[in-house]
């Protein structure tokens, strides 16, 4: 694990808040010059602490409004159903999250469609392309706490 410091730790809360922050700007809000932030910024970039800078984008807006999770049981459990089931989730742009759970929840996915109708479409796709023992859905209702910021 690399070593942080509390200026570091600034830098990366604004950039959080804000990755388009100019090294100037970034600066004055920490307290280094603009060349001295620039540097840091590299230097966080290099060591893959900061691993790209991205738009995030209203779903609503662009006609995504369901929040979906998926759980997934499976009864197959070897090397190649789950390369299988990795390539399906990469393969499909509304799946924006999947993870491999402890527990009785095998598969945990996460999913941006437009509506009920949008979801029937991505589940039908997903069983054609993988063989699953068990899909079931929640539907988000409301969304009370939506980040991308870590908590450093």
């Amino acid at each position: 694990m690399l070593t942080l410091d509390p200026v570091d730790h600034r830098i990366l809360a604004e950039l959080q808040r804000d990755a388009d922050l100019g090294a100037e700007d970034l600066g004055d809000r920490v307290g280094l010059s603009r060349n001295a932030c620039w540097r840091r910024v590299k230097a966080l970039e290099a060591s893959g602490v900061i691993r790209k800078r991205v738009a995030l984008l209203d779903p609503d807006k662009l006609g995504l409004g369901l929040s979906v999770f998926i759980l997934v049981r499976t009864s197959s459990h070897d090397a190649g159903w789950l390369a299988k089931f990795a390539s399906a989730m990469r393969e499909m742009p509304e799946i924006l999250g999947a993870y491999r759970m402890t527990g009785d929840l095998y598969y945990l996915i996460r999913a941006r469609v437009a509506d009920v109708a949008g979801y029937d479409h991505l589940y039908r796709r997903l069983i054609s392309r993988v063989e699953m023992s068990d899909v079931s859905a929640s539907f988000v209702m409301e969304e009370l706490k939506e980040t991308t910021e870590l908590p450093i």
